[in-house]
């Protein structure tokens, strides 16, 4: 996690929640957590000495990232998430995971690079001509588009066979739709004053089914 995209998140969502190990890395970049998520077990001793009990939020279970731990115990309008990828592939993996599995949600990943969240069942962005786009299906999905260089409607998504990567906008409002919560959109990082509004005013994929 670098300093400057902690500080462009704090911008827009200033209430600061750290994911374990995550809040010793905040203090390292001269912030300091509202809250601690996780099973603390890469949390040094030493701050979570420094920490209040109400400070601490423990989860023991281990079949859960602390990404979805922190996103259990978390209720905002939206929320900017950090530190999540970047560093190791499989970190990154896991996170697109955990943002499919959340759909319901309103999340922005911001890896330092890249914006990254669920494509809602219909966005419109206003973006600068030749922005760069890309669309990453988790699962079999559909969608439409309009102001894309290259239309994506008739296109079967597939992880497995035929991805979105790298498409750009040729003027005018960039409309998507989905028809099911499993594609993620990728978008500059610089663009975040564009993606939170829109995001926030586009209709919310329903809750999943909790299993029986």
């Amino acid at each position: 996690m670098r300093g400057d995209t902690l500080i462009r998140a704090l911008q827009h969502a200033p209430n600061l929640v750290a994911a374990d190990g995550g809040a010793d890395r905040v203090v390292g970049l001269g912030h300091r957590p509202d809250l601690v998520i996780g099973d603390m077990d890469s949390l040094s001793d030493t701050l979570r000495d420094s920490l209040s009990p109400a400070q601490l939020r423990t989860v023991t279970t281990q079949d859960t990232t602390d990404f979805d731990k922190a996103l259990a115990l978390i209720e905002a309008p939206f929320i900017l998430a950090v530190g999540f990828s970047g560093a190791r592939l499989d970190h990154t993996l896991a996170a697109m995971t955990t943002l499919i599995r959340h759909a319901d949600r309103k999340i922005v990943l911001d890896t330092g690079h890249d914006l990254c969240c669920v494509l809602p069942p219909e966005l419109t962005l206003s973006l600068p001509v030749g922005t760069r786009v890309s669309l990453f299906p988790m699962g079999r999905v559909a969608c439409t588009s309009s102001g894309l260089r290259w239309p994506v409607e008739g296109l079967a998504f597939d992880p497995a066979g035929q991805i979105g990567t790298s498409n750009s906008t040729v003027g005018g409002p960039l409309h998507l739709t989905a028809d099911a919560p499993r594609m993620l959109l990728l978008l500059p990082d610089g663009l975040m004053d564009a993606v939170l509004p829109a995001l926030r005013s586009a209709p919310s994929w329903p809750p999943p089914v909790p299993a029986r």
